[in-house]
C-alpha cells in the first residue's frame, strides 16, 4: 500500500516536469516558424525585384535603339522631300494620254482612244542603264535610266497587239510584240512569233511608226521618264512616313 501511494505521488510530481519541458520545445518552434515565414518573404521580394529591374534595362535599351532608328528615318525623310520638291513633275496640258497613278503601286496607267482603238501603256518604275565606261572627265556624269513599259492596241473583239518598249531618253526600243486574245486560255502554249530583232527591217520601221501615230513618241517617253522618277521619290518617301510611324508607335 505504502508502495502504490509513493508511485503515484512520484507519477503526480512528474507530470509538471514533462509539461514545462515540453512547452519551450513549442514556443521555439513558433519563433522558427515566424522567423522562416520572413525569411522566405524577404527571399521572395528579392527575387521578384531582380527580374523587374533587368527588364526595365531591356526596355530602356530597346527604346534608346528605337530612338535611334526614328532619328535616321526622320533625316533620311528630309533628304527624300528635299529630292522630291527638287524635281516634282505635274502632266502637261495637252498630253496626250490620260494618266492614272495610284498611290502605293509601282506602274502608272496611260490611257487614251485613237480612232476605234483603245490605247492602255502600263509604265514600270525607272531602271538604270549599263554605261559604258567613261573617262576621268565624264565621271561626273549622272547615269542614264529607263522606263519599261507594255502597250496595248485593242479593238471592240478583244484582240490586242501588245508591245514590250523599253524607252530611254534619246530613243524608244521596241523589245516583243505578240498578239493577245481574250478566249486563250494561260495554260495553252500559243505561238508567239518570233524575236522582234529577228524580223525584217522595214517591218521594225513600219511597227515603230504605227506606234508613233497612236502616241508613242519621245515626247510621250520622255515625260513619263521624269514623270517615273518623280513617283519613285513619292513612294520612296511614303515608305519611309510608314516605316517612321511603326517604329514610333
Amino acid at each position: 500500500m505504502a508502495l502504490t501511494l509513493l508511485l503515484r505521488r512520484a507519477t503526480s510530481a512528474a507530470v509538471p516536469l514533462v509539461t514545462r519541458a515540453v512547452r519551450p520545445s513549442r514556443t521555439v518552434h513558433t519563433a522558427i516558424s515566424t522567423v522562416g515565414k520572413c525569411a522566405f518573404s524577404r527571399e521572395l521580394n528579392r527575387r521578384t525585384f531582380v527580374p523587374f529591374q533587368r527588364f526595365s534595362t531591356a526596355t530602356a535599351k530597346k527604346s534608346s535603339s528605337d530612338e535611334s532608328l526614328i532619328q535616321v528615318l526622320e533625316s533620311e525623310i528630309v533628304c527624300a522631300e528635299e529630292d522630291r520638291s527638287a524635281e516634282q513633275v505635274d502632266v502637261p496640258d495637252g498630253f496626250p494620254f490620260e494618266v492614272q497613278d495610284t498611290p502605293g503601286e509601282r506602274t502608272v496607267c496611260l490611257t487614251r482612244k485613237y480612232q476605234d482603238e483603245i490605247i492602255n501603256v502600263n509604265v514600270d518604275l525607272p531602271n538604270a542603264l549599263d554605261q559604258p565606261e567613261h573617262d576621268d572627265e565624264d565621271e561626273g556624269e549622272e547615269s542614264q535610266t529607263s522606263v519599261p513599259m507594255v502597250v496595248s492596241v485593242s479593238k471592240g473583239n478583244g484582240v490586242c497587239l501588245e508591245f514590250g518598249i523599253t524607252a530611254s531618253p534619246d530613243q524608244i526600243s521596241v523589245d516583243s510584240l505578240s498578239v493577245k486574245k481574250p478566249e486563250a486560255s494561260e495554260d495553252e502554249l500559243a505561238y508567239e512569233g518570233p524575236d522582234y530583232s529577228d524580223l525584217d527591217e522595214n517591218l521594225q520601221k513600219a511597227f515603230e511608226k504605227y506606234l508613233e501615230i497612236r502616241g508613242i513618241t519621245t515626247y510621250t517617253t520622255n515625260f513619263m521618264l521624269s514623270y517615273m522618277k518623280d513617283k519613285d521619290n513619292r513612294e520612296y518617301l511614303q515608305w519611309l512616313r510608314e516605316l517612321k510611324n511603326f517604329v514610333a508607335k
